[in-house]
């Protein structure tokens, strides 16, 4: 389950793995032993506080905490950060998400960003109730279903509790959706009317017309002997169609039953152990059941069917061994106080789980931190490192100037509770949420490193002077500066000694141009090229351009451009005499013009200031 708006709490399923933000990640369904779903945890208002920092000054940025262990665990991959460590490949249905995940690579984790922010965590999800990889160890080891849950909810008892109807969203603001069924079926609208319907597809719009009569909505479409289909799922139940007049809401309604039948398949692998099945089916029903009777509101529907809610693939989800979990609970939830408890879970909590209180403010007598010893067996239950580019970090979150830090304060179980982020004119607060879903983090429970190298520069060919490098190194030793010559491959340069608040100087004489970059045990960042350029003159007399290109050289390719719109365009060519001087005669119109030489050799382009010709 993932985040959704609710005032107070909201939820994360896991039989998909988690979401990200908009410009970030998303993500699809799994059926197999790599689960990652987590059911959307509980947030309160995303408020952010910033202190100004004077024009001019650099702030002082204590050393960021020592990193937490890492392994080669499978790595998300998004808009904002990369890995060498493994591929995950992934679908989007809705806000749900799925893996499937190939075998850890030795290539290292490289990242080309003058910036890198390095990322190690611990769990998927909130890491609230549950921990389905935590259930499906203590499953392993003997533990029943109902000792399981009362590890994970503190206080509980299970009790049966009579079937009701639930209303499931499918689709929402579609403009036509596909309904079918193998056989005869029916449909009912507003006023009572009914339509009988042959087996066979049935293509509906947003205007309600079937068979050639515009009926009222809502509509009910009720199987026959056999289920609907809905788009490529089939599901139990009736299917409701609701119409905007222009687009079309879509909700399966069934028994609670059948929901969970559709529900415990599509969050877990249903290969998992018989006790771990029916936990996780307890559960979800509690989920579901709790919605009903806590979330009051004039909408279609009770529950999603991604993981704002539960994960819900209706009947392609169900197996004989999810089928006899749900059968052998049937009606069982657990109850606080005489209530359903909202049950919350999440994919892997990374050894300990989180209490309400700390991750939402809001204290819930059954949802307390506790030991999660079998959460080992999750390929989230430690992940990193997660590379992220500084600069796209510092724009999704909004943040003015250069981000040169991002201090984390942690809550009693090691999950970041507030994040600093610190930049050249700003230092703003953020949520520990707000920054997981911002730079597409599978938990809140994550530390931070940073590799950085001063922005790329062009400097003149056949500069004799040092060149010096600055940049930060935070939560690392025995880094080395390494440099690729124009042509040639990365080597070592020679160690790099950090100041107690990160920053340091190295200095260099690059004598082509060359890329530098930080390298800290098999993680590469920080990279930036000093380019190495010709120095060239030029201005226009008499119809021709003419100028010099140092250091000189003879037969050097020179060439006349001008400017049309964003693009530059090439007028006339030559190549310089012995002394580096040249002349390119022109036919010059009214325009922008520069002169442009490629020496070769190692060497970067050079560029001649603009020439403007009225």
């Amino acid at each position: 389950m993932l985040r959704r708006a609710l005032p107070v709490i909201a939820l994360v399923a896991l039989g998909a793995l988690g979401a990200l933000a908009a410009s970030v990640v998303a993500q699809g369904s799994l059926l197999d032993t790599t689960t990652g779903t987590s059911v959307s945890a509980p947030s309160s208002t995303d408020v952010t506080t910033t202190t100004t920092i004077p024009t001019g000054t650099v702030p002082t940025v204590p050393t960021t905490t020592a990193p937490l262990t890492t392994t080669s665990v499978p790595l998300t991959t998004t808009v904002l950060t990369t890995t060498a460590l493994t591929t995950t490949a992934r679908t989007t249905t809705g806000a749900t998400t799925g893996t499937t995940t190939t075998p850890a690579s030795t290539v290292p984790a490289v990242s080309v960003s003058p910036t890198t922010i390095v990322i190690d965590g611990h769990g998927w999800g909130h890491g609230m109730g549950m921990s389905q990889w935590g259930d499906y160890g203590y499953a392993k080891h003997g533990w029943s279903y109902t000792q399981i849950l009362t590890h994970y909810y503190t206080g509980v008892t299970v009790a049966v509790k009579p079937e009701v109807p639930v209303r499931v969203l499918l689709f929402d603001g579609v403009r036509r959706v596909t309904l079918a069924s193998d056989s005869p079926w029916k449909v009912t609208d507003a006023t009572g009317a009914v339509v009988a319907l042959p087996a066979g597809k049935l293509l509906l719009a947003a205007d309600l017309m079937i068979s050639g009569r515009t009926l009222t909505g809502p509509l009910t479409f009720d199987p026959g002997p056999t289920p609907l289909t809905v788009g490529t799922r089939t599901y139990h139940g009736s299917v409701i169609a609701t119409s905007t007049g222009t687009k079309l809401q879509i909700v399966n309604r069934l028994g609670l039953e059948q929901y969970v039948d559709g529900v415990l398949g599509s969050e877990v692998p249903s290969t998992w152990p018989a006790e771990a099945l029916k936990a996780q089916a307890v559960a979800a029903r509690s989920y579901a059941l709790a919605e009903l009777t806590t979330i009051v509101t004039a909408r279609a529907y009770d529950l999603f069917s991604d993981t704002r809610s539960q994960e819900y693939l209706g009947i392609s989800a169900e197996t004989p061994a999810t089928l006899a979990a749900v059968s052998a609970t049937a009606g069982q939830v657990i109850l606080s106080g005489g209530q359903v408890a909202t049950a919350y879970y999440s994919s892997s909590s990374g050894g300990r789980t989180e209490s309400a209180l700390d991750a939402t403010g809001k204290d819930i007598p059954y949802l307390q931190s506790v030991d999660d010893p079998y959460d080992t067996f999750s390929p989230n239950h430690n992940w990193g490192p997660v590379l992220v580019d500084g600069a796209r970090a510092a724009k999704a979150l909004g943040i003015a100037g250069e981000l040169i830090d991002l201090q984390t304060v942690n809550g009693p179980t090691g999950r970041v509770q507030k994040v600093v982020a610190v930049s050249t004119t700003a230092s703003t607060t953020f949520h520990g949420e707000t920054v997981r879903s911002a730079l597409g983090l599978r938990s809140t429970w994550f530390s931070v490193r940073w590799l950085a190298l001063a922005k790329s520069q062009t400097l003149p060919q056949g500069n004799v002077s040092p060149v010096t490098l600055t940049g930060i190194v935070r939560g690392f030793s025995g880094v080395q500066l390494e440099a690729k010559p124009s042509g040639s491959v990365w080597a070592p340069v020679g160690p790099v000694t950090p100041n107690a608040d990160g920053s340091f100087s190295i200095a260099v004489r690059p004598s082509v141009t060359t890329a530098y970059r930080l390298a800290a045990g098999t993680l590469r960042g920080g990279q930036v090229t000093l380019a190495i350029a010709p120095v060239v003159t030029a201005s226009a007399l008499n119809g021709s351009v003419s100028g010099s290109v140092a250091p000189a050289a003879a037969g050097l390719p020179v060439e006349l451009q001008v400017r049309n719109g964003s693009v530059w365009q090439a007028v006339v060519a030559s190549t310089t005499d012995p002394t580096g001087a040249f002349t390119l005669g022109a036919q010059l119109a009214p325009g922008t013009y520069r002169v442009k030489c490629v020496p070769g050799a190692g060497l970067s382009p050079g560029f001649s200031a603009t020439i403007v010709i009225s």
